[in-house]
Protein backbone atom coordinates (compact mmCIF):
# COMPACT_ATOMS: atom_id res chain seq x y z
CA UNK A 1 0.00 0.00 0.00
CA UNK A 2 0.95 3.71 -0.69
CA UNK A 3 2.98 4.56 2.37
CA UNK A 4 5.63 7.39 4.28
CA UNK A 5 4.30 10.54 2.88
CA UNK A 6 5.00 10.64 -0.78
CA UNK A 7 6.96 7.36 -1.44
CA UNK A 8 5.12 4.78 -3.30
CA UNK A 9 6.27 1.34 -1.60
CA UNK A 10 4.87 -2.13 -3.58
CA UNK A 11 1.11 -2.53 -2.58
CA UNK A 12 -0.76 -5.82 -2.25
CA UNK A 13 -1.86 -5.27 -6.00
CA UNK A 14 1.16 -7.20 -6.96
CA UNK A 15 -0.04 -10.57 -5.69
CA UNK A 16 -3.80 -9.95 -4.25
CA UNK A 17 -5.35 -7.03 -6.69
CA UNK A 18 -6.51 -9.62 -9.12
CA UNK A 19 -8.44 -11.72 -7.02
CA UNK A 20 -9.82 -8.17 -5.67
CA UNK A 21 -11.07 -7.65 -9.04
CA UNK A 22 -12.59 -11.10 -9.35
CA UNK A 23 -14.44 -10.18 -6.05
CA UNK A 24 -15.61 -6.92 -7.32
CA UNK A 25 -16.38 -8.64 -11.17
CA UNK A 26 -18.52 -11.25 -9.02
CA UNK A 27 -20.83 -8.42 -7.64
CA UNK A 28 -21.43 -7.14 -10.76
CA UNK A 29 -22.17 -10.81 -12.49
CA UNK A 30 -24.54 -10.89 -9.62
CA UNK A 31 -26.32 -8.46 -10.80
CA UNK A 32 -26.12 -9.49 -14.28
CA UNK A 33 -27.51 -12.40 -13.36
CA UNK A 34 -30.77 -11.01 -11.50
CA UNK A 35 -31.22 -8.43 -14.56
CA UNK A 36 -31.45 -11.81 -16.30
CA UNK A 37 -33.73 -13.74 -14.11
CA UNK A 38 -35.89 -10.88 -13.34
CA UNK A 39 -36.29 -9.49 -16.86
CA UNK A 40 -35.70 -6.09 -18.35
CA UNK A 41 -38.21 -4.13 -16.95
CA UNK A 42 -38.54 -5.52 -13.58
CA UNK A 43 -34.78 -5.15 -13.15
CA UNK A 44 -34.84 -1.45 -14.58
CA UNK A 45 -37.17 -0.50 -11.83
CA UNK A 46 -35.28 -2.31 -9.05
CA UNK A 47 -32.05 -0.84 -10.29
CA UNK A 48 -33.47 2.87 -10.66
CA UNK A 49 -34.99 2.26 -7.13
CA UNK A 50 -31.15 0.80 -5.79
CA UNK A 51 -29.44 3.58 -7.45
CA UNK A 52 -31.90 6.46 -5.84
CA UNK A 53 -30.93 5.65 -2.59
CA UNK A 54 -26.95 5.50 -3.42
CA UNK A 55 -27.80 8.68 -4.72
CA UNK A 56 -30.20 10.29 -2.37
CA UNK A 57 -28.58 8.62 1.35
CA UNK A 58 -25.75 6.43 0.82
CA UNK A 59 -23.42 8.11 -1.40
CA UNK A 60 -23.98 11.99 0.13
CA UNK A 61 -22.93 10.14 3.92
CA UNK A 62 -20.09 8.63 2.41
CA UNK A 63 -18.89 11.84 0.62
CA UNK A 64 -19.65 14.22 3.53
CA UNK A 65 -18.14 11.65 6.09
CA UNK A 66 -14.44 11.46 3.84
CA UNK A 67 -14.59 15.37 2.61
CA UNK A 68 -14.70 16.46 6.58
CA UNK A 69 -11.36 14.48 7.05
CA UNK A 70 -9.22 15.60 4.06
CA UNK A 71 -7.48 18.46 4.62
CA UNK A 72 -8.72 21.40 2.14
CA UNK A 73 -5.64 22.00 0.73
CA UNK A 74 -3.56 22.15 -3.40
CA UNK A 75 -4.82 18.83 -3.61
CA UNK A 76 -8.43 19.61 -3.55
CA UNK A 77 -7.14 21.75 -6.74
CA UNK A 78 -5.10 19.47 -7.92
CA UNK A 79 -7.91 16.82 -8.71
CA UNK A 80 -10.56 18.24 -10.07
CA UNK A 81 -8.12 20.65 -12.65
CA UNK A 82 -6.80 17.10 -13.66
CA UNK A 83 -9.79 15.36 -13.68
CA UNK A 84 -11.03 18.36 -16.28
CA UNK A 85 -8.49 18.59 -18.30
CA UNK A 86 -8.93 14.23 -18.81
CA UNK A 87 -12.14 14.75 -19.40
CA UNK A 88 -12.43 17.60 -22.03
CA UNK A 89 -9.49 16.47 -24.09
CA UNK A 90 -11.62 13.17 -24.00
CA UNK A 91 -14.42 15.30 -25.42
CA UNK A 92 -12.21 16.87 -27.93
CA UNK A 93 -10.64 13.80 -29.39
CA UNK A 94 -14.06 12.02 -29.38
CA UNK A 95 -15.42 15.33 -31.76
CA UNK A 96 -12.86 14.64 -34.00
CA UNK A 97 -13.02 10.73 -34.58
CA UNK A 98 -17.50 10.53 -34.58
CA UNK A 99 -17.98 14.37 -34.99
CA UNK A 100 -18.25 13.73 -38.78
CA UNK A 101 -20.29 11.55 -38.50
CA UNK A 102 -18.78 9.42 -40.99
CA UNK A 103 -17.54 6.16 -39.03
CA UNK A 104 -21.33 5.92 -38.09
CA UNK A 105 -22.76 6.03 -41.55
CA UNK A 106 -20.27 3.41 -42.87
CA UNK A 107 -20.70 0.51 -40.42
CA UNK A 108 -24.54 1.04 -39.12
CA UNK A 109 -25.94 2.81 -42.59
CA UNK A 110 -26.46 5.99 -44.42
CA UNK A 111 -29.68 5.83 -42.96
CA UNK A 112 -29.16 5.49 -39.28
CA UNK A 113 -30.04 8.47 -37.00
CA UNK A 114 -26.51 9.60 -37.07
CA UNK A 115 -27.18 12.47 -34.44
CA UNK A 116 -28.31 10.80 -31.73
CA UNK A 117 -25.38 7.86 -32.25
CA UNK A 118 -23.12 10.62 -32.26
CA UNK A 119 -24.25 12.75 -29.09
CA UNK A 120 -24.29 9.25 -27.06
CA UNK A 121 -20.50 8.68 -28.40
CA UNK A 122 -19.45 11.56 -27.67
CA UNK A 123 -21.00 11.46 -23.79
CA UNK A 124 -19.28 7.80 -23.73
CA UNK A 125 -15.68 8.66 -24.36
CA UNK A 126 -15.58 11.66 -22.31
CA UNK A 127 -17.10 10.71 -18.96
CA UNK A 128 -15.70 7.76 -16.73
CA UNK A 129 -17.18 5.17 -14.55
CA UNK A 130 -15.43 7.34 -11.79
CA UNK A 131 -17.61 7.09 -8.87
CA UNK A 132 -19.58 3.60 -9.26
CA UNK A 133 -16.78 2.07 -9.99
CA UNK A 134 -13.82 4.14 -9.10
CA UNK A 135 -14.52 4.20 -5.36
CA UNK A 136 -14.56 0.40 -5.15
CA UNK A 137 -11.65 0.36 -7.37
CA UNK A 138 -9.71 2.85 -5.20
CA UNK A 139 -10.51 1.80 -1.94
CA UNK A 140 -9.52 -2.04 -2.71
CA UNK A 141 -6.30 -0.95 -4.23
CA UNK A 142 -5.08 1.88 -2.44
CA UNK A 143 -7.17 1.60 1.19
CA UNK A 144 -10.05 4.03 2.19
CA UNK A 145 -7.75 7.22 2.15
CA UNK A 146 -8.10 7.22 -1.65
CA UNK A 147 -11.70 7.64 -1.92
CA UNK A 148 -11.10 11.09 -1.43
CA UNK A 149 -8.94 10.97 -5.04
CA UNK A 150 -12.88 9.29 -6.69
CA UNK A 151 -14.48 12.33 -4.72
CA UNK A 152 -12.41 14.76 -6.14
CA UNK A 153 -12.64 13.40 -9.76
CA UNK A 154 -16.23 13.22 -10.00
CA UNK A 155 -17.77 15.66 -7.77
CA UNK A 156 -15.69 18.57 -8.24
CA UNK A 157 -15.20 18.06 -11.68
CA UNK A 158 -17.02 15.42 -13.80
CA UNK A 159 -20.39 15.95 -12.48
CA UNK A 160 -20.18 19.69 -13.13
CA UNK A 161 -18.91 19.00 -16.82
CA UNK A 162 -21.38 16.76 -17.05
CA UNK A 163 -24.52 18.95 -16.32
CA UNK A 164 -23.18 21.84 -18.47
CA UNK A 165 -20.88 20.81 -20.99
CA UNK A 166 -22.34 17.26 -21.34
CA UNK A 167 -25.93 19.11 -21.54
CA UNK A 168 -25.15 21.13 -24.09
CA UNK A 169 -23.54 18.30 -26.27
CA UNK A 170 -26.74 16.12 -25.39
CA UNK A 171 -28.94 18.96 -26.58
CA UNK A 172 -26.93 19.97 -29.72
CA UNK A 173 -27.39 15.87 -31.43
CA UNK A 174 -30.69 15.22 -29.25
CA UNK A 175 -33.52 17.26 -28.76
CA UNK A 176 -32.95 19.99 -26.35
CA UNK A 177 -37.01 21.56 -26.51
CA UNK A 178 -37.82 22.33 -23.22
CA UNK A 179 -34.57 21.79 -21.31
CA UNK A 180 -33.46 24.73 -20.61
CA UNK A 181 -33.41 23.94 -16.91
CA UNK A 182 -31.44 21.04 -17.08
CA UNK A 183 -28.58 23.34 -15.78
CA UNK A 184 -30.14 23.15 -12.91
CA UNK A 185 -29.52 19.41 -12.48
CA UNK A 186 -26.00 20.01 -11.02
CA UNK A 187 -27.93 21.88 -8.04
CA UNK A 188 -30.70 18.68 -7.45
CA UNK A 189 -27.32 16.51 -6.80
CA UNK A 190 -27.11 15.34 -3.20
CA UNK A 191 -23.41 13.74 -3.32
CA UNK A 192 -22.66 17.93 -4.29
CA UNK A 193 -23.71 19.52 -1.90
CA UNK A 194 -22.50 16.56 0.76
CA UNK A 195 -19.19 17.77 -0.98
CA UNK A 196 -19.66 21.32 -0.33
CA UNK A 197 -20.28 20.77 2.82
CA UNK A 198 -17.60 18.93 3.60
CA UNK A 199 -15.08 20.50 2.17
CA UNK A 200 -16.41 23.55 4.19
CA UNK A 201 -16.13 22.09 7.65
CA UNK A 202 -12.93 20.98 6.67
CA UNK A 203 -11.75 24.09 5.99
CA UNK A 204 -13.38 25.62 9.26
CA UNK A 205 -11.27 22.60 10.98
CA UNK A 206 -14.44 21.66 12.84
CA UNK A 207 -14.57 18.50 14.74
CA UNK A 208 -16.77 15.13 13.85
CA UNK A 209 -18.56 14.09 16.66
CA UNK A 210 -17.90 10.32 17.13
CA UNK A 211 -21.85 9.52 16.54
CA UNK A 212 -21.86 11.24 13.08
CA UNK A 213 -18.76 9.73 12.18
CA UNK A 214 -19.95 6.01 12.79
CA UNK A 215 -23.44 6.76 11.67
CA UNK A 216 -21.62 8.33 8.02
CA UNK A 217 -19.16 5.11 8.52
CA UNK A 218 -22.04 2.76 8.65
CA UNK A 219 -24.49 4.50 5.79
CA UNK A 220 -20.42 4.91 3.49
CA UNK A 221 -20.18 1.38 4.07
CA UNK A 222 -23.07 0.14 1.58
CA UNK A 223 -22.06 2.24 -1.26
CA UNK A 224 -19.34 0.05 -2.86
CA UNK A 225 -21.11 -3.32 -3.06
CA UNK A 226 -24.52 -1.26 -3.87
CA UNK A 227 -22.49 0.56 -6.60
CA UNK A 228 -21.21 -2.74 -7.81
CA UNK A 229 -24.53 -4.64 -7.83
CA UNK A 230 -26.01 -1.34 -9.95
CA UNK A 231 -23.65 -1.26 -12.77
CA UNK A 232 -24.40 -5.36 -13.23
CA UNK A 233 -27.83 -4.63 -13.45
CA UNK A 234 -27.01 -1.61 -15.71
CA UNK A 235 -25.19 -3.73 -18.11
CA UNK A 236 -26.84 -5.00 -21.49
CA UNK A 237 -26.13 -6.15 -25.21
CA UNK A 238 -28.18 -6.28 -28.14
CA UNK A 239 -28.32 -8.33 -31.41
CA UNK A 240 -26.32 -6.99 -33.96
CA UNK A 241 -23.13 -6.21 -32.00
CA UNK A 242 -21.07 -7.52 -34.79
CA UNK A 243 -21.61 -4.77 -37.09
CA UNK A 244 -21.47 -2.00 -34.40
CA UNK A 245 -18.17 -3.24 -32.90
CA UNK A 246 -16.13 -0.58 -35.01
CA UNK A 247 -17.65 2.07 -33.90
CA UNK A 248 -17.22 1.07 -30.03
CA UNK A 249 -13.72 0.52 -30.70
CA UNK A 250 -12.27 4.43 -30.34
CA UNK A 251 -14.44 4.42 -27.26
CA UNK A 252 -12.83 1.51 -25.75
CA UNK A 253 -9.67 3.37 -26.82
CA UNK A 254 -10.40 7.17 -25.36
CA UNK A 255 -11.50 5.82 -22.63
CA UNK A 256 -9.15 2.91 -21.29
CA UNK A 257 -6.09 4.47 -22.85
CA UNK A 258 -6.02 8.02 -23.97
CA UNK A 259 -7.66 9.45 -20.66
CA UNK A 260 -5.63 7.66 -17.99
CA UNK A 261 -2.26 8.95 -20.41
CA UNK A 262 -3.99 12.26 -19.96
CA UNK A 263 -4.44 11.93 -16.87
CA UNK A 264 -1.00 10.70 -15.45
CA UNK A 265 0.52 13.85 -17.95
CA UNK A 266 -1.88 16.40 -16.47
CA UNK A 267 -1.32 15.13 -12.74
CA UNK A 268 2.52 15.75 -13.79
CA UNK A 269 2.05 19.13 -15.01
CA UNK A 270 0.20 20.40 -11.92
CA UNK A 271 2.28 18.86 -10.00
CA UNK A 272 0.60 16.53 -8.05
CA UNK A 273 1.75 14.69 -5.07
CA UNK A 274 3.78 11.42 -6.06
CA UNK A 275 0.84 9.64 -3.25
CA UNK A 276 -1.70 11.08 -5.52
CA UNK A 277 -0.43 10.14 -9.05
CA UNK A 278 -1.35 6.26 -8.99
CA UNK A 279 -4.91 6.83 -8.16
CA UNK A 280 -5.65 9.84 -10.26
CA UNK A 281 -4.05 7.86 -13.65
CA UNK A 282 -6.25 5.05 -12.10
CA UNK A 283 -9.36 7.40 -11.95
CA UNK A 284 -8.74 8.18 -15.36
CA UNK A 285 -8.44 4.64 -16.51
CA UNK A 286 -12.55 3.76 -15.54
CA UNK A 287 -14.99 2.78 -18.37
CA UNK A 288 -17.86 4.84 -19.31
CA UNK A 289 -20.08 5.98 -16.82
CA UNK A 290 -23.50 4.24 -15.89
CA UNK A 291 -25.25 8.27 -14.96
CA UNK A 292 -24.88 8.23 -18.73
CA UNK A 293 -28.04 6.27 -19.58
CA UNK A 294 -30.35 8.99 -17.78
CA UNK A 295 -28.75 11.90 -20.06
CA UNK A 296 -29.52 9.73 -23.37
CA UNK A 297 -32.80 9.14 -21.96
CA UNK A 298 -33.88 12.37 -21.62
CA UNK A 299 -32.48 14.18 -24.66
CA UNK A 300 -33.44 11.20 -26.83
CA UNK A 301 -30.11 9.97 -27.39
CA UNK A 302 -29.13 6.44 -29.10
CA UNK A 303 -28.95 4.97 -25.29
CA UNK A 304 -29.03 1.24 -26.55
CA UNK A 305 -25.60 2.39 -27.94
CA UNK A 306 -24.48 4.03 -25.24
CA UNK A 307 -25.47 0.97 -23.13
CA UNK A 308 -23.06 -1.16 -25.18
CA UNK A 309 -20.50 1.26 -24.42
CA UNK A 310 -21.14 0.99 -21.09
CA UNK A 311 -20.86 -2.94 -21.10
CA UNK A 312 -18.31 -2.99 -23.49
CA UNK A 313 -16.16 -0.89 -21.35
CA UNK A 314 -16.95 -2.38 -18.18
CA UNK A 315 -15.84 -5.45 -19.24
CA UNK A 316 -12.51 -4.57 -21.12
CA UNK A 317 -11.43 -2.25 -17.98
CA UNK A 318 -11.23 -5.62 -15.88
CA UNK A 319 -8.41 -6.53 -18.07
CA UNK A 320 -6.80 -3.16 -18.29
CA UNK A 321 -7.13 -1.83 -15.34
CA UNK A 322 -4.60 -4.22 -14.00
CA UNK A 323 -2.14 -3.25 -16.18
CA UNK A 324 -2.60 -0.06 -15.68
CA UNK A 325 -1.99 -0.83 -11.51
CA UNK A 326 0.90 -2.76 -12.80
CA UNK A 327 2.12 0.04 -14.61
CA UNK A 328 1.77 3.29 -12.28
CA UNK A 329 2.44 1.25 -8.95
Amino acid sequence: MLDGGDVVLPIRYHFGMLSVLLGMAAIIAIGVCWRLILKEKAADAIRAHLAQAVYQIFLPALVLHVLWQTPVDLNSVRLPLVSAIAVLISLLLAALVYGSGWLIRACMGAHYHANRAIGALLLASAFGNFTYLGLPVLTQAFGPWAQMVAIHFDLLASTPLLFTVGVLVAQYYGQSAGEARAFLGLLRVPAVWAAVAGLLLSALHLPQPAWLDESLATLGSAVVPLMLLSVGMALRWQRGWGGRLPVLVPVLLIQLVVMPLVAWAASVGVGMPQRLLPPSVIEGAMPTMVLGLVICDRFRLDTSLYAEAVTLSTIVSMLTLPLWLRIVV
